[in-house]
């Protein structure tokens, strides 16, 4: 299998620095990956929406391939989702500090999934209030109990929520892999500067391209 290759587009310099320093070791791409979709909801991708820019609806296309190729390989597909109580109590201290999250207590649409990446038949769903999607989840033990080894990780917002899985999937022991095309964020200094630091210490930051070849690799594993 060939080695990913970053797709990190910082300065050069930067990148030799931090390899010199002991950064930027390369995680193996494992016989058993799952992919998780990360936050992918109305509220990011719906015009007149707090939380909705337009990098985000640039991810939704390379999102939607993702999740066909994974299906197609029978490779399998985990959706995430943000749900609060009415008064984000559930949300504690994450939900005061970004009251944007308003848009996932009960009654607001902007919770439901993206048009195209609504999740099929036994496909599983974790339901979350915070960044992580393995924090007060069962995730990990869902993980664990397919065998999975590696995780593709895409969506929403990449500084956030996308981050946040990415090294907690790192500390839970399962390889995350960040594809750059299908996370959205924001602005592009911050997309950028989290995707070279997750490069750097704690994911594989690769492109739609090489995920897809990787999936379509453990097609009948």
């Amino acid at each position: 299998m060939n080695e990913p290759t970053p797709a990190v587009s910082l300065n050069a310099d930067l990148n030799s620095d931090y390899q010199r320093a002991g950064f930027g070791a390369t995680l193996p791409f494992g016989r058993k990956p799952a992919v998780i979709v990360v936050d992918v909801v109305q509220a990011y991708v719906l015009p007149g929406s707090g939380l909705y820019a337009q990098g985000f609806v640039d991810a939704l296309a390379p999102n939607r391939r993702i999740v066909a190729g994974a299906r197609a390989a029978g490779v399998p597909v985990i959706f995430t989702r943000v749900a609060y109580d009415a008064n984000g109590r559930d949300g504690g201290l994450f939900f005061r500090k970004v009251p944007a999250l308003s848009a996932f207590t009960p009654g607001s649409a902007l919770g439901a999934f993206a048009e195209g990446l609504e999740p099929i038949d036994g496909e599983t769903v974790v339901t979350k209030q915070y960044a992580s999607a393995f924090f007060g989840t069962s995730l990990a033990s869902t993980l664990t109990a397919l065998g999975i080894d590696t995780v593709v990780i895409t969506g929403f917002s990449t500084s956030g929520c996308v981050r946040a899985t990415a090294l907690d999937a790192l500390q839970h022991g399962f390889a995350p892999y960040v594809v750059r095309e299908a996370c959205g964020e924001r602005d592009g200094r911050p997309q950028e500067a989290n995707l070279f630091d997750l490069q750097a210490k704690y994911a594989e930051v690769v492109s739609e391209a090489q995920v897809l070849d990787q999936i379509a690799r453990c097609a009948g594993d």
